[in-house]
């Protein structure tokens, strides 16, 4: 089950704030989270809208790991830039395209 605050960035289609523009709310009373708060300039969803996005919500979240993943993989932008001076372009294009071959997105 994927995050109420991803299928809400989909609903809303960008980024939100979420300690300005919609308060998540949780009263550790089994009910789960749920909007405490909305100040968008958009209708509040419903349920079954939010519902509605459960797959695309799970496949944003799985790519969002694969995107984590592959950034700690690349290595920190200095690092890139000394391996293409020190070895070439080529080098590390191939080292990319391996690190992406090897965790695809949907």
């Amino acid at each position: 089950m994927t995050n109420l605050s991803t299928k809400i960035k989909l609903y809303a289609n960008r980024e939100i704030n979420f300690s300005k523009d919609v308060r998540l709310q949780d009263n550790s009373d089994g009910r789960g989270v749920f909007i405490a708060e909305w100040n968008l300039d958009i209708p509040k969803p419903t349920i079954a809208q939010l519902d509605a996005l459960e797959n695309e919500a799970n496949k944003y979240e799985r790519n969002q790991q694969v995107i984590n993943t592959r950034k700690s993989l690349y290595g920190a932008w200095d690092k890139q830039l000394e391996e293409i001076y020190d070895n070439g372009i080529d080098s590390w294009k191939a080292r990319i395209a391996n690190i992406k071959l090897n965790n695809p997105k949907e």
